[in-house]
């Protein structure tokens, strides 16, 4: 089976927030910059095989073909973020309200991990986790 790298997309209503939500978190966005500060495209490293890409909400229909994207508050899915220890946890939901974004459910042992779960400004959800499976 070949192996292939991850690229996920999300619509963003303003890439200069998501941008600042990104570098506050302390994720990698390469690119050149554009004339408003934020590089084209806005790519935002996850790891080395993992990246999500902000798409203008304008512009994003162009991407899936008209298709309706889900309302502010709606989820289609979760970006998890998968790390190593429980005080990587602590640290990334602890730095995101002051990066814009709002915790959902604080850092918490579940049964399925140490996880705890927060939305980027446009209101995607996303969840930091140490995974006990």
């Amino acid at each position: 089976m070949p192996s292939y790298n991850t690229v996920i997309a999300l619509p963003t209503a303003d890439r200069s927030r998501a941008f600042a939500f990104a570098r506050a978190l302390g994720f990698e966005t390469p690119g050149e910059l554009a004339d408003d500060g934020v590089p084209e495209p806005l790519r935002v490293q996850l790891n080395e095989q993992t990246a999500l890409m902000y798409i203008p909400t304008g512009g994003f229909g162009w991407v899936t073909a008209g298709r309706p994207t889900a309302e502010s508050g709606t989820s289609e899915c979760l970006v998890s973020l998968q790390v190593d220890a429980v005080s990587e946890v602590d640290e990334l939901v602890g730095r995101v309200d002051a990066a814009g974004g709002q915790v959902v459910s604080g850092p918490e042992q579940k049964s399925w991990g140490y996880t705890g779960t927060f939305t980027d400004p446009d209101g995607h959800l996303w969840e930091a986790i140490v995974s006990l499976i």
